[in-house]
């Protein structure tokens, strides 16, 4: 394995990102064939996975809650492109090892009318130890809550991984994201319906367009993957009312001295 490589990988995103880790492909193992990260890059051995938090002000503003979201998540999103993209010209300047960005929402994969990533982001970042799944299927690090926003990078490097958290973030009984889901995403075995929250939380400008033509719908993809790139958010619920979300960052020093990476290697 490639320490030397993993430390300057880590250096150059310690500036750059709120936290990162890193994933051993093995651990993919019941991803989608059609999402393993050796379907996405020739040799793939490690998923260098990174985020950056969205500011917990965003969710206390009186007024401008979805204004300051959509913004903070658009301007999030070029950022982790913009670093994947470096990470990766990084790796394959340094030696044979390829690398491929992974963008962090579009272009998507569409199956029918449902929106995939390339590979799935959550399972990544579980899977490189930036946090484990909550009661609403979200990721929950430690310090940042459901708050990050993430990317990542699939390369043939060999480097180490780090350590699976294997805590379960949500506080007792807690269920406070499937009660006040106003789009009733949740059943009543907690099971989250993704087209429900979509269809009622993002908001395309051109979806008079797609419903309305044959030709769109028949697209629905490329047209999502372009004019839709910068889409509004409607709803933001279940991340606003989630108490590990109001966690404040000094409070967590003790727990979690290193803010940025509290993984292990």
């Amino acid at each position: 394995m490639n320490e030397e490589l993993r430390n300057s990988i880590a250096a150059y995103l310690a500036d750059r990102v709120t936290t990162f880790g890193f994933a051993p492909v093995e651990r993919f193992d019941k991803a989608p064939e059609a999402h393993h990260p050796e379907i996405i890059c020739n040799g793939a051995k490690t998923v260098v996975v990174f985020a950056i938090t969205v500011p917990r002000g965003v969710f206390r503003s009186p007024r401008y809650q979805l204004h300051a979201m959509h913004r903070s998540y658009h301007t999030i999103y070029g950022r982790l492109d913009d670093i994947a993209l470096d990470v990766c010209n990084f790796i394959e300047a340094t030696g044979d090892a390829l690398a491929v960005p992974i963008p962090s929402y579009a272009p998507m994969v569409f199956h029918g009318m449902e929106p995939w990533g390339l590979l799935s982001l959550k399972h990544a970042a579980v899977n490189a130890g930036l946090g484990a799944f909550g009661r609403n299927g979200l990721v929950h690090h430690p310090v940042y809550g459901t708050l990050l926003r993430i990317g990542a990078v699939v390369t043939s490097a060999d480097l180490p991984g780090d350590r699976i958290r294997d805590d379960f973030p949500c506080p007792g009984k807690c269920g406070v994201c499937h009660s006040s889901c106003p789009s009733g995403a949740f059943d009543d075995e907690g099971t989250f319906a993704k087209l429900t929250c979509l269809k009622h939380t993002i908001k395309h400008a051109i979806y008079p367009i797609t419903l309305k033509d044959e030709q769109g719908l028949r697209n629905i993809e490329r047209v999502i993957n372009t004019a839709g790139y910068n889409y509004w958010l409607e709803c933001n619920k279940c991340l606003g009312n989630c108490p590990n979300n109001r966690l404040k960052t000094k409070d967590a020093g003790s727990a979690f001295p290193d803010a940025r990476h509290v993984t292990d290697t």
